[in-house]
């Protein structure tokens, strides 16, 4: 009986399997992505480093492979093949690893020590030749260090020692749970740094502060990538534009004898331009597609950081509301410029080649009246050969019975005068020879309408 009641509480707790037999192969990696990046789990005092490598896309293959050299010389699994995430212990410091689409970074944390406020990366804990040959190039080195709740608070002496004063941002997090110093300046040790207090954190929601606050230093940089290219855009979108609006108007001169004969010439400067558009479309799409995806990344860590004000002193919501959404708003005009112009040129040359195709049609149309014309002029000219061919074939015909006549007469075979003959023969003659080439003509007629 005691065995019995143990096998069925054993089957009792067992999970059942009722699913349907067939499965979408990538059920479990869907659901899988959704756990893909976990959150970090982190107690205050700790010093943590970002480090993100612009290494543009198909590279992920040389950013693994040189994590693996980190992980062999520690004697650490590597990441797996494939794999876009890793995180590991390696005793004095821990790394994680995250590959994107255009940019690998690489965050370390390190027990913080009882010293200032960055005075030493946590960065430097990694090996240094390993450190230095990290693929790509660097665009994002951020500071953070996290403060103990026990840990006083940072005088004004202080925040003016390791920050600008004329930058400085603060602000409360998450309903006061903790509170946010930064500048959002690059120091000489070529850091941005933020100093984050904790208040009432627990270690899950500090991890998850800190991946947000460094996610908006990195993507803020990311977004602002195409702000140069906007800049070196713009000058030849207003030349393009110029160019774009004198073709239009020597287009509009449709009146005057000259600008039919320019059609050719504006076509191929309208075609010049047009291929100018959408070499600039093509070459700018991808970074202003991705500075745009960037900036709503951006805004949705600020929401989630529900920042509030510190009297006397700008939010980072605040601060990057003035200074990067202004720079996102005209990455976004030169885009739609861009689009605007191709659409214009597009119009343009769809009116110009409507006009140079009447222009065809109508000399089409006058090439065919003049053909016709040569058409008729030519049955008349073949006419008038027929009728002198009648005529000479007549002559020739009569000519041959006149001397059959003279012959027959002189043999004395003929009971009429030959002249009388050679008379009568001449309507005949003529009459056979019109009847026979309307009847040929009829004929060749009626096999070119069959063919």
């Amino acid at each position: 009986m005691g065995g019995s009641k143990t096998n069925g509480a054993e089957r009792e707790s067992a999970p059942k399997r009722v699913l349907p037999p067939a499965e979408h192969p990538d059920r479990y990696a869907l659901s899988n992505e959704l756990h893909a990046r976990p959150f970090e789990e982190l107690s205050a005092p700790i010093d943590v480093a970002l480090y993100a490598m612009v290494t543009g896309e198909g590279t992920a293959g040389d950013d693994r492979a040189h994590l693996a050299q980190l992980c062999d010389r520690f004697g650490i699994n590597p990441p797996a093949e494939g794999a876009n995430f890793f995180k590991a212990d390696f005793g004095a410091f821990r790394l994680r690893w995250e590959r994107h689409s255009e940019f690998t970074s690489y965050t370390v944390f390190r027990p913080r020590e009882k010293q200032e406020p960055f005075s030493s990366p946590a960065g430097e804990t990694l090996p240094a030749d390993w450190f230095a040959g990290l693929p790509g190039e660097l665009l994002v080195a951020t500071q953070l260090t996290l403060l103990h709740r026990d840990d006083p608070e940072p005088d004004q002496a202080m925040l003016e020692r390791l920050f600008v004063p004329g930058s400085l941002v603060m602000s409360s997090l998450s309903n006061g749970s903790a509170t946010v110093v930064t500048d959002l300046r690059i120091h000489p040790d070529g850091h941005n740094r933020i100093l984050l207090k904790d208040k009432t954190m627990h270690s899950r929601k500090a991890g998850r502060m800190v991946q947000r606050l460094l996610e908006i230093a990195t993507y803020r940089n990311l977004a602002l990538m195409a702000l140069p290219l906007a800049r070196k855009t713009s000058p030849k979108i207003a030349g393009i534009d110029s160019a774009l609006a004198d073709l239009t108007s020597r287009m509009a001169q449709a009146g005057r004898a000259e600008s039919e004969d320019d059609d050719g010439d504006l076509l191929e400067q309208l075609t010049r331009q047009s291929a100018e558009i959408e070499r600039l479309a093509s070459s700018t799409a991808y970074r202003f597609s991705a500075a745009l995806a960037y900036y709503a990344l951006v805004e949705a860590r600020l929401s989630e950081l529900r920042e509030s004000q510190i009297e006397g002193y700008q939010t980072i919501g605040e601060f990057l509301d003035r200074r990067l959404g202004p720079a996102m708003r005209t990455c976004r005009s030169v885009s739609e410029r861009l689009a605007d112009l191709s659409r214009r040129a597009t119009r343009a040359a769809n009116l110009l080649r409507t006009r140079v195709d009447f222009a065809l049609e109508r000399q089409n149309q006058n090439l065919l009246h003049s053909m016709d014309r040569r058409a008729k002029l030519q049955l008349r000219l073949q006419q008038t050969v027929e009728g002198l061919s009648i005529a000479a074939i007549s002559y020739y015909l009569v000519g041959l019975i006149n001397y059959g006549a003279k012959a027959l007469e002189k043999a004395d075979a003929l009971p009429i005068d030959s002249v009388y003959v050679t008379g009568l023969s001449i309507p005949i003659i003529v009459l056979l020879l019109w009847t026979g080439l309307k009847r040929a003509r009829k004929i060749i007629e009626g096999r070119e309408r069959d063919s």
